[in-house]
């Protein structure tokens, strides 16, 4: 299968998997949980669940054992970018090319979206009747990584930091720093919660971290550079926003040309991370090459 069928068809998966688990937005909570609804479904790449099956399927698992995980990791996303899109973060006006979730339905209900999101995320996560196979550990393992990645220790931490840095000077190193918790946090979580699920050995966990911490830069330094490259009908969002901010970024600590190559350099890095792995890691190997030539 290629990278384009397996993408195709793992996000047709992991789209039945969050209709399914997702509370239904009906009853006297129905407004709420269409604020929960429109964000969480109004598109997107799918990036970190796929990566959390690909993961356990490179480990040896049936991919079906992953998504309760997977879609709670997109639901924590999903949280973090309605959150981030407030007038009080980065204050977007479109998201995946339709209206931000606070454009559609208020501050307020925004904020109460996210909060619910990132909730029921932990909801689904330690729900007994999602156990697919996971001992009380490995269920217990990946709470606490997802947790850990999602917090201020992580993703939450890394914005906090983001925000600090707008219009102020500050070094490379601690735009990797910002940039590793703020992006690379989760997706490193979304790999290693698949490892765990797979039932990885100490080995292989640490090879999957790696790529996982990788590809979260390579993530970021694209991203940087699609804010300055892009349209915002090709990336479903406003594009220059960076610089109008001063935000700390790869093209503007690198240039543009130079963290194109940072980028490229990062990604052979992330697969070279897997060589001891066979053949059943190549889908992780291909997803590393979507990240780096992603146009949105």
């Amino acid at each position: 299968m290629d990278i384009k069928s397996y993408l195709t068809d793992t996000r047709q998966l992991i789209e039945e998997a969050l209709a399914q688990y997702m509370l239904k937005p009906e009853g006297i909570l129905a407004d709420h949980l269409t604020a929960m609804h429109y964000s969480l479904f109004v598109g997107g790449k799918r990036v970190r669940p796929i990566l959390c099956v690909a993961a356990a399927e490179a480990m040896g698992a049936e991919r079906k054992k992953a998504l309760p995980v997977a879609c709670a990791l997109e639901y924590i996303h999903t949280y973090s970018l309605i959150h981030d899109d407030l007038p009080a973060m980065d204050n977007d006006d479109l998201r995946r090319g339709k209206p931000t979730n606070h454009k559609m339905f208020g501050e307020a209900a925004a904020i109460l979206a996210g909060d619910g999101l990132l909730t029921v995320a932990f909801e689904l996560l330690s729900d007994p009747g999602h156990e697919v196979g996971l001992s009380a550990a490995e269920r217990l393992r990946i709470i606490h990584i997802i947790a850990r990645a999602s917090g201020p220790s992580g993703m939450v931490g890394g914005q906090a930091l983001d925000l600090a840095a707008e219009g102020r000077e500050t070094s490379l190193d601690k735009l990797k720093d910002i940039h590793g918790r703020k992006t690379g946090a989760l997706i490193t979580a979304s790999v290693q919660s698949g490892a765990i699920i797979g039932r990885a050995d100490e080995r292989k966990f640490a090879a999957l971290s790696e790529y996982g911490m990788l590809l979260g830069i390579t993530f970021q330094i694209v991203d940087d550079i699609l804010n300055i490259t892009s349209t915002p009908e090709q990336l479903g969002k406003a594009v220059g926003s960076d610089a109008v901010r001063k935000k700390a970024t790869y093209p503007a600590f690198l240039g543009l040309e130079e963290s194109k190559t940072r980028a490229y350099e990062t990604v052979n890095a992330a697969i070279a991370a897997l060589a001891d792995l066979g053949n059943e890691a190549d889908h992780l190997r291909e997803l590393a090459h979507y990240v780096l030539t992603r146009t949105r």
